[in-house]
């Protein structure tokens, strides 16, 4: 590997460490891909379509419900305990986390 790729790798690496480290200490151990996955296998995006209509997107900042990190988790946990989701509280914490990553961008 030549000098050039090696500086990009080490670039690219600390890009994604700056946007992990980035998130809540909340979900400091939380598994991203774990958290994608339960997403999809739970059919998230159906369900908020059917709340809300269009692509979903807009159940994810309804005005001054979740302003913070503890109560994005917390409304998953609520998702996970009403729809009997069976997820386990990691499981929880990393859908959360994705949410927080893709959607809500708290610090």
């Amino acid at each position: 590997m030549n000098n050039r790729n090696k500086t990009a790798m080490v670039w690219i690496s600390s890009f994604f460490a700056t946007i992990v480290h980035a998130q809540p200490a909340i979900f400091k151990d939380a598994d991203y891909k774990l958290g994608e996955k339960l997403i999809a296998e739970s059919k998230c995006v159906a369900c908020h379509v059917s709340k809300v209509g269009g692509n979903g997107s807009a159940i994810y900042k309804p005005q001054g419900r979740i302003n913070n990190a503890s109560l994005l988790r917390g409304m998953v946990e609520q998702c996970n305990t009403e729809l009997n989701l069976g997820m386990f509280p990691e499981d929880v914490t990393s859908v959360a986390a994705v949410l927080n990553r893709d959607h809500y961008k708290f610090k």
